[in-house]
């Protein structure tokens, strides 16, 4: 009898319609989620490379990719052999006992920040970013005594109560109460945009001089001039600003920003969460800009989106174990072995890969493909990447003005399943960020080839033509 009404129960699901499945969503599914950012909820069912399908089957080119986090495409088969294989051998394990995976991982990671930065240094893990985050902010806190940090305009660093008391947003707090150690937000240096209205090649960064000036005397609140002692342990930084819109500072930014750090003993903590692992070309962002952090927070890329692991990397003198002894910090599923079996066959990947190549020139063609819809449409106001970490504003006809409602409306023609290329029908997956809501920010699977990009670029003119004339 139980296998009959199992039986039937199975059968009712598999013919459960979307529009019943909509309905149960909004019946029992928390909204407390980015799902309902959405007016129109879209539901997959498969996925593979850099596509996902719907349940009519319906192609999807993913151009955010999880917001970064499958960097190694959907269904990476060597990934995904290498969880199977750990689900059939060690697949459960409380994270107070060790296993090899978490050993080599953590050393592989150590090893190539090492190799990055010339420092010494160790791994702690946890399960997400905003996790990991608040690691580094004990990391910070333990070493300086001082719980005070600085963190920038547009950043986002998570939403768990500490991280959103570093993310700029307000509106992630608001429903929350007093956040009496939030973050003091000091201008990102979004030069499309200047914050102080300057022109970036006749500046001489002026927003650094700026931030300096918090420094000049005791009455800016910030430094005790009598012993340089600054109440700020700490300084959060994005090496490329990731939900506020993929943007990229000028290449001597964060070694100027370093000396007024290095001056009053302030910590530089690189949020690499979304852009680590080769999003830009390099193993971690910051290693563009030619300066060393104090700590690394990272996550989402490392396992390709299975069974998260994220962490913290640390210098030795900060994480060691006379100061940092067990019991810290701890979480259930920290180091999980299905998720650190992921991790280690990633860096693996990484290691038979020549991403430091094949990505930069990927990235160079997406956004010569993109500048190229530029010089046609004056409502892309600006068009930028670095790697396959990439940009574009889209604006009114001046080509400066934010136009976020012909932004979503990109978006949401995307997402409806409707446009066509090659003769079938397709759609294509976009992730709006940006100060004002008008940027697609993109970032590709790694494997992306270039007959895709230029579907890609093919799907989002025809959006952008359909709603230009919904507008």
């Amino acid at each position: 009898m139980s296998t009959r009404i199992e039986n039937k129960q199975t059968k009712a699901d598999n013919n459960t319609s979307i529009d019943e499945l909509l309905e149960l969503e909004a019946k029992y599914c928390s909204w407390g989620d980015t799902v309902h950012y959405s007016k129109q909820p879209n539901i997959f069912k498969r996925a593979e490379g850099s596509f996902l399908y719907d349940n009519e089957g319906t192609e999807f080119l993913d151009l955010q990719m999880w917001y970064s986090a499958v960097n190694f495409g959907y269904k990476n088969k060597r990934l995904n052999d290498a969880l199977k294989k750990q689900i059939d051998t060690l697949p459960q394990l409380a994270c107070q006992y060790l296993h090899e995976e978490k050993i080599r991982l953590a050393a592989k990671l150590a090893q190539k920040s090492e190799m990055a930065f010339e420092e010494k240094g160790r791994v702690h893990f946890n399960v997400g970013g905003s996790q990991a985050l608040e690691d580094s902010l004990k990391l910070v806190r333990n070493h300086s005594g001082r719980s005070l940090v600085f963190a920038f305009m547009g950043g986002y660093h998570g939403r768990t109560l500490a991280a959103s008391a570093i993310t700029s947003s307000f509106r992630y707090r608001e429903r929350f109460g007093h956040f009496g150690e939030r973050a003091l937000f000091i201008p990102y240096p979004y030069c499309f945009r200047c914050p102080y209205d300057k022109k970036k090649d006749f500046c001489d960064f002026y927003c650094i001089k700026q931030f300096g000036k918090l420094f000049e005397t005791e009455y800016h609140s910030v430094v005790n001039k009598k012993n340089n002692k600054c109440e700020f342990a700490a300084f959060y930084v994005e090496p490329i600003q990731g939900t506020g819109g993929y943007i990229i500072p000028p290449q001597e930014y964060f070694a100027r920003l370093k000396e007024v750090l290095d001056e009053y003993n302030i910590l530089l903590i690189d949020d690499e969460i979304q852009m680590g692992f080769y999003r830009t070309g390099k193993f971690w962002a910051l290693e563009h800009f030619n300066v060393t952090p104090d700590i690394i927070v990272f996550g989402k890329a490392l396992t390709n989106g299975l069974n998260p692991i994220s962490g913290v990397w640390a210098k030795e003198k900060l994480i060691s174990p006379d100061v940092f002894p067990p019991g810290s910090t701890h979480s259930t599923f920290s180091s999980n072995p299905q998720g650190t079996a992921a991790g280690l066959e990633v860096m693996k990947l990484i290691e038979d890969a020549d991403f430091n190549v094949s990505i930069p020139k990927k990235g160079r063609y997406f956004v010569s493909r993109l500048r190229q819809l530029q010089k046609k449409y004056p409502q892309i106001g600006d068009v930028d990447g670095l790697g396959l970490a990439l940009r574009m504003e889209i604006c009114e006809k001046d080509g400066f003005t934010p136009n976020r409602e012909l932004t979503e409306e990109i978006e949401r023609i995307g997402l409806s399943g409707k446009l066509c290329a090659g003769g079938k029908q397709r759609g294509l997956v976009l992730d709006v960020g940006g100060y004002y809501k008008n940027v697609f920010t993109m970032a590709p699977s790694f494997y992306i080839t270039e007959k895709e990009i230029d579907l890609g670029v093919e799907l989002f003119e025809e959006a952008l033509i359909k709603a230009l004339k919904n507008s």
